[in-house]
Formats: structure tokens, C-alpha cells, sequence
């Protein structure tokens, strides 16, 4: 299913996204966030493999600018949906990310009926942070030594959640 956003369209990633996205996934930028061993090409591919995993590709004018993903916790007295996103360096600063947050959350809500959402930015990932605080998430805590970063040291996270009623438009 396509959704049309304000500036940005997400659509089912697929097999020809994979150099787009393990492209963008190589810059810098993006890889300091969004690591992926030395083959992002499979990292990318392993994502679109998952079977608890849906990914979007995000369309910007007319070309692949990243890419948006969700996966829902499937016990019933703890459902949610969690999010992640990367986008290519080069459209950042347009509220594209935010764009692709909420086109995304309005489909949770309105069609697989989500009433939470959560994001785990890490702590130092500021533009990340103000951009997801704009759509409308709160900090929720510190995940201490969440993950190992590239230098093999853990980093801190930020687990921040929305509710359905809190989404920004």
C-alpha cells in the first residue's frame, strides 16, 4: 500500500530499493545511527527478509531518500508499534523525517488500529530527537549502554513513545 504524505510518499521497499538504501545507509552520517557490518547491501536485504518487519521506502521527488520501518509487539496486553528511519543527508533540514513519521503513524492508527508508538533514537542523535519531538513523541528514559557503536563502546539511547491522540499534524 502507498502512502501519499505531504512531501514524502512511502511504498513497499523492495529488491530494487537495496542499492538506493544501502547506499544511503553508507554515508556517514547515516552510518554513525545506522550501522550494518561491512555489507549493507544484505543488511538492507535482511530488513526486507523479516517477516516482523515492514519497510517503506521513502520517495522524495521522485527518488528513494530512505527509508522507514515498523514492527509491532504482538502480545495483546502490550501492543504497540515502534518505529526506525534513516533518510539521505542530502534532503535533511525540509521536515521530511517528520513528514514520513506521521504519514506512517496515521496508517497505524487508521488501519492496523495502534494507540502507542515508540522510537529508540540514540541519546546523541539530536536532530533525530527534535525532529520526533515535532511530530508529537515524548522522552521516556535513558536506555544506558544501549547499543555498541562503531568505535565497540556502548551508547546510550533515548526511548521515546507517542500516543495516538498526542500525533502532531
Amino acid at each position: 500500500m502507498v502512502l501519499p504524505g505531504r512531501a514524502v510518499t512511502l511504498r513497499p521497499a523492495t529488491d530494487a530499493d537495496v542499492p538506493d538504501l544501502a547506499r544511503i545507509r553508507a554515508h556517514p552520517e547515516v552510518r554513525r545511527w545506522w550501522r550494518g557490518g561491512d555489507d549493507l547491501a544484505g543488511a538492507v536485504r535482511a530488513d526486507l527478509d523479516d517477516d516482523e518487519l515492514t519497510v517503506y521506502a521513502v520517495e522524495f521527488d521522485g527518488r528513494v531518500v530512505g527509508a522507514i520501518q515498523w514492527y509491532a509487539e504482538p502480545d495483546p496486553d502490550y501492543r504497540h508499534a515502534s518505529l526506525d528511519l534513516f533518510l539521505d543527508p542530502a534532503v535533511r533540514g525540509r521536515g521530511l523525517g517528520g513528514d514520513a513519521v506521521r504519514t506512517l503513524v496515521r496508517h497505524l492508527i487508521d488501519e492496523h488500529g495502534h494507540h502507542r508508538f515508540t522510537i529508540d533514537p540514540a541519546a546523541a542523535n539530536t536532530a533525530a530527537i527534535r525532529a520526533y519531538a515535532k511530530v508529537g513523541f515524548r522522552p521516556v528514559g535513558i536506555l544506558r549502554r544501549y547499543e555498541r557503536g562503531p568505535d565497540g563502546r556502548w551508547h546510550d539511547g533515548l526511548l521515546m513513545d507517542l500516543l495516538a491522540e498526542e500525533l502532531a499534524d
